[in-house]
Order: C-alpha cells, then structure tokens, then sequence
C-alpha cells in the first residue's frame, strides 16, 4: 500500500471482514452486520515529537466501533485512525 502515507500519529488499517451470520436459515445483510473492530495496519505515520509512532505495518490491531474514517480506494475500503484511537495490538 504504497499510494497512501498516512501522516503524523495516523495508521491505514484495513479492517476485517465481518462474518457473515445467519438466523434460522436467514442470511443476515451486509448492512446489518457489525462493523469488525479488528484490522491490519498496512502503513503508518512517522509520529509527532510528542507521541512516537509504535504501530508499524503488519500489526493486528482492535479499534473503537466508531474510530476513524472510512475511505474507499481502488475498490478496497480502508480506514485512517489516528494511534490513540487504537485500543490494543494483538500479538
């Protein structure tokens, strides 16, 4: 993900896909589903000189269900969070 740097204290997560969930047979629309709360950072900023960056490309993050803002590029969709928005590193 060369095309998009995200700049000072911002990653480019691109978020998990949500599960696809049925009840009784009923196939639950993408527009019902949860939005995923999990991601993988793809690029990050360089930090500010009061917050250094600790997130780097390949972490699996989780972030807040409203965190971010969402972008649409080349067909995929990504997110720009800003690294405090981030609640934790997995693994």
């Amino acid at each position: 993900m060369a095309k998009i740097q995200p700049l000072a204290d911002r990653v480019l997560v691109k978020p998990a896909a949500a599960e696809e969930k049925t009840i009784g047979g009923i196939i639950i629309p993408d527009s019902a589903k949860e939005k995923p709360l999990r991601g993988t950072v793809l690029a990050a900023g360089n930090g500010t000189k009061d917050e250094p960056m600790i997130l780097k490309e390949g972490d699996e993050v989780l972030y807040g269900k409203y965190s971010g803002t969402e972008l649409e590029f080349e067909g995929e969709k990504y997110l720009i969070i800003k690294q405090q928005d981030v609640l934790a590193k997995i693994g």
